[in-house]
């Protein structure tokens, strides 16, 4: 999980400094956004303080209708040791309490232009994405017809090198070697390429090779969800490999579970074709189309109107 600071935010969304300038280092630990009007109206039982707090017009003229000194007894509430800042939305005037009340606890009070809920959403889908857990993955990722598929495999199975001929064939790849993996959402994983490899692909006996300068930006993407494992492994004739596509191996990856393909490699094979079969499969696997239990469903028909 990435640390974000509130002088992040303000360089993500150009927010205005307004005042409590020595924390703007403090660390955002949840996505979760407070809208503190219960605050307003005195009650800090369970007062969220670790979330950044959003004033809006309707907080702030309510809070124009307190005596001052509750009113400053309030703000002073509000500006915890905890809070990473308070954000006025809509590029309202800072109340002259939360003024003082944020220099003295060094609560940074941000203004931006934006209206309350538009601004909200955004920074909740900021925080989520940086904020999500994180790992690492050995494999590539790459973009086949709209599929985000993670191949894996052991070390010189050839993964990089069939990820080449999926780019030659108008596929995008994604990452190589390295796979940085966020779950931003349930069941959601998003695969992106450290920056020191971004776009970059590993051929042995050719070396580095930059893939958006040998075939155009179009063969590359940044990042990309993650919908299919394939994992690459070089052929064991004492194994018995699915023949049939019946049964569904998963593999799961932070807290989510992907299906997950087992690709016996050997001479004669053509990887980059198998793995484009295996996402225009799995597509049709999610529109409801499985020809593996298609096939099973004749057979049993046969089987039992053999048996009549």
């Amino acid at each position: 999980m990435d640390q974000v600071c509130t002088k992040d935010v303000i360089k993500m969304f150009d927010l205005k400094l307004i005042s409590g300038h020595e924390g703007i280092g403090r660390h955002i630990l949840t996505s979760d956004i407070s809208r503190p009007g219960l605050e307003m109206a005195g009650y800090f039982t369970h007062y969220p303080a670790q979330r950044v707090q959003l004033l809006g017009k309707t907080e702030l003229s309510f809070f124009d209708m307190l005596p001052r000194d509750v009113q400053f007894d309030r703000m002073n509430k509000l500006c915890s040791q905890d809070t990473p800042a308070i954000i006025i939305s809509h590029d309202m005037e800072v109340p002259e309490a939360l003024f003082v009340a944020s220099n003295e606890h060094h609560v940074p009070v941000l203004s931006t232009k934006m209206a309350t809920t538009r601004f909200s959403s955004m920074l909740t889908n900021y925080l989520e994405s940086q904020l999500a857990p994180t790992t690492a993955v050995h494999g590539v990722l790459a973009d086949i017809y709209g599929i985000g598929v993670l191949i894996t495999g052991k070390s010189g199975v050839g993964k990089s090198e069939t990820a080449l001929e999926l780019v030659k064939k108008g596929h995008r790849l994604v990452a190589d070697d390295c796979v940085e993996i966020r779950q931003e959402g349930e069941n959601t994983l998003i695969g992106n390429a450290p920056a020191l490899i971004q776009h970059l692909l590993e051929i042995r006996g050719i070396g580095i090779i930059d893939i958006m300068t040998l075939f155009g930006a179009s063969a590359v993407r940044s990042h990309k969800r993650i919908s299919l494992v394939i994992d690459l492994e070089v052929w064991d004739s004492d194994k018995t490999y699915d023949r049939l596509g019946l049964e569904e191996e998963t593999m799961k990856i932070i807290d989510t579970e992907l299906t997950k393909l087992t690709i016996p490699v050997k001479p004669g094979r053509n990887l980059s074709v198998i793995i484009e079969v295996a996402a225009m499969n799995y597509r049709l696997k999610k529109l409801g189309v499985n020809a593996a239990e298609e096939f099973s469903k004749r057979l049993d028909s046969v089987i039992e109107s053999k048996e009549n």
